[in-house]
């Protein structure tokens, strides 16, 4: 056997590794790029998480990163306003399912404790402290939980669960700004404050305030709904 036979498997593997990253590199996406992005943020956090890794990671070029995003900023963006989307998507599923306003918030409430759990608790301190001109984005995504509460609270109302004389708009804004201020881990650490504990020894007492006393009694029946340990 010649030395040039010996080196043809070697040669068809680099050649096929070439072919691979040629064609890797021409399909390579916006959407790629903002999946494996999400993906790097919301488990690091998103000061660690550079370009620089993101190219690594992606096993492409900084160039082709710049074709689509200006800078870490835009990309940032776009993350955010994809898993925005998706938690919107979740969310509608969610309260479409329900069999009544309660059960919803329940559901809902499970949700986010889970998003809590599967998102660095890093993640929006980092953007809040190094990203504050994204600040907005954040805020575009309260709009559309501020409807959502708004929803909840009408279809309570109309359920004879929640009092009639309700201020929706107090409650909505009240609600909203609580699991905001959940996020921050400065105000309440993680290791003496469990997202659990937070959220179920705020949200009960206060949907009881709200509740006639029908939806008292569906509040009891479905408080286990609201003890979530993950």
């Amino acid at each position: 056997m010649t030395q040039k036979d010996k080196n043809y498997p070697f040669l068809c593997a680099v050649l096929a590794k070439q072919k691979y990253y040629h064609h890797y590199f021409q399909t390579m996406t916006q959407e790629k790029i903002i999946e494996k992005a999400y993906e790097l943020f919301t488990k690091y956090g998103v000061k660690v998480v550079t370009i620089d890794r993101i190219v690594s990671e992606l096993h492409t070029s900084k160039r082709t990163i710049y074709k689509f995003f200006k800078d870490k900023d835009e990309l940032l963006t776009a993350c955010i306003t994809v898993y925005h989307q998706k938690v919107k998507s979740e969310n509608e599923a969610l309260m479409h399912n329900a069999p009544n306003a309660i059960a919803a918030m329940a559901f809902l409430h499970q949700k986010i404790l889970e998003r809590y759990h599967t998102i660095n608790s890093n993640f929006y301190a980092d953007i809040y402290r190094f990203h504050p001109k994204l600040e907005p984005v954040i805020e575009q995504a309260g709009s559309y939980a501020r409807e959502e509460m708004l929803y909840l609270a009408n279809w309570g109302i109309e359920d004879g669960l929640f009092v009639d004389d309700l201020d929706i708009e107090v409650v909505g804004t009240t609600v909203l700004h609580l699991l905001r201020l959940f996020k921050d881990n400065q105000k309440f650490p993680v290791d003496k404050f469990s997202k659990e504990r937070l959220t179920f020894f705020t949200v009960v007492p206060y949907l009881k305030g709200l509740c006639t006393p029908k939806g008292l009694k569906l509040l009891k029946k479905q408080e286990e709904l609201f003890k979530v340990s993950i």
